[in-house]
C-alpha cells in the first residue's frame, strides 16, 4: 500500500453513468489513515470541520490555481472563518495536479484537499466526488480561472446570514453586477442562453443569472439534490439553482464576472450544442 498521507484523494472514474450513481459510490482513497465514512464532519486528521468548503474543479489552470487559492485564504482569513477548497483535478496535462501539491505545502493539507480524477469526467461528476471528501456545513462553488473574485463571498455569506437562506447565488444580471473582458459575441451567447433558460425552466423572480456558477449552499440542500440530477456538464449548475428555486429558499447578490487571466476558455461550439442539449433534457425531465 502507499504511505498514509492527509489531504489528497482518488476518484474512481464514474464513466458515463447519472451523477447520482457516482455520488452512491464513493471513491477508493489514498489516504489509508481515514475511511470515506469519516471524511465528514470530522477533519482527517482528527480536527474540527472548518464551516466552509470550497468545490474547485479544475482542467489545465496551472497559472489560475495558486491565485485563486491564495485569493481564497486571503478572504477567509479575513472574515474570520474556517474554510477548506476541495481542488477536483480531472488528469490535466499541464500539471495542475503538481501545482495543487505544491500549494498544499504552502497553505496547510487541512486547507487544501486535492482529489484526482482518471481524465476529464464532466463537471457534474466533480462536483459530486468533491462534495465526498467535504466536510464544511456550507458548500461554495466556482471557477478556477479567477473568473470570480473571492472577495465577493463576504457579501454572500452575509446575505446568507441575513435571511438564513439555503443558497446564496451571484447575478451579473442586477443592479451592481456585471462582465468584463467579454466581446460583443460572447455577452450575445451569454444573454441568449440566460433567456432560453428562464423561457424553458421558469425558475420563478428569485433567480436572475442561470447560466452563472458562482454559489452559496447549505450543505444538505447539495446532498438532497445532488441524487436527482439529470444533466451533466455546464447544465449541470443551471439544473441545480431552477431545482432550488423552486424548493428552497433562494438569494442573489451581483457580483462582476471578469475573462479568465490565463488559459483558454473552454466554451466552444461543442460546449454550446451540449448547452442546449442539456437544456432540453432538463425542460422535459423537472
Amino acid at each position: 500500500d502507499p504511505p498514509c498521507t492527509q489531504g489528497t484523494h482518488s476518484a474512481a472514474n464514474p464513466g458515463a453513468g447519472a451523477p447520482e450513481a457516482a455520488l452512491a459510490s464513493p471513491p477508493p482513497l489514498h489516504n489509508r489513515c481515514t475511511s470515506s465514512s469519516t471524511l465528514a464532519p470530522m477533519a482527517a486528521g482528527g480536527g474540527e470541520a472548518p464551516v466552509y468548503s470550497v468545490l474547485l474543479p479544475t482542467y489545465n489552470e496551472r497559472q489560475n490555481l495558486p491565485l485563486i487559492l491564495m485569493l481564497l485564504s486571503e478572504a477567509f482569513d479575513e472574515m474570520g472563518e474556517t474554510y477548506e477548497v476541495v481542488v477536483i483535478e480531472d488528469n490535466s496535462p499541464d500539471g495542475t495536479a503538481d501545482v495543487a501539491r505544491e500549494m498544499q505545502r504552502v497553505l496547510g493539507a487541512s486547507r487544501v484537499v486535492l482529489v484526482e480524477r482518471a481524465g476529464k469526467l464532466g463537471l457534474g461528476t466533480a462536483y459530486v466526488d468533491g462534495l465526498k471528501v467535504a466536510r464544511g456545513r456550507f458548500v461554495l462553488i466556482l471557477d478556477a480561472d479567477l473568473s470570480h473574485h473571492p472577495k465577493y463571498i463576504k457579501d454572500m455569506v452575509r446575505k446568507q446570514r441575513e435571511g438564513d437562506y439555503d443558497v446564496v447565488t451571484g447575478t451579473r444580471y442586477r443592479r451592481g453586477g456585471g462582465v468584463a473582458g467579454w466581446d460583443l459575441r460572447r455577452k450575445l451567447t451569454s444573454r441568449v442562453a440566460n433567456y432560453l433558460a428562464f423561457t424553458l425552466l421558469n425558475p420563478g423572480p428569485a433567480v436572475s443569472d442561470l447560466t452563472g456558477s458562482f454559489r452559496l449552499f447549505k450543505r444538505e440542500v447539495l446532498e438532497q439534490l445532488f441524487p436527482r440530477l439529470v444533466s451533466k456538464g455546464y447544465v449541470f449548475q443551471m439544473e441545480i439553482i431552477v431545482r432550488a428555486a423552486r424548493e428552497f429558499k433562494v438569494a442573489e447578490v451581483p457580483i462582476a464576472f471578469v475573462d479568465r487571466l490565463y488559459g483558454e476558455s473552454k466554451l466552444g461550439g461543442a460546449e454550446i450544442v451540449a448547452y442546449l442539449h442539456g437544456l432540453w433534457t432538463i425542460f422535459t425531465q423537472i
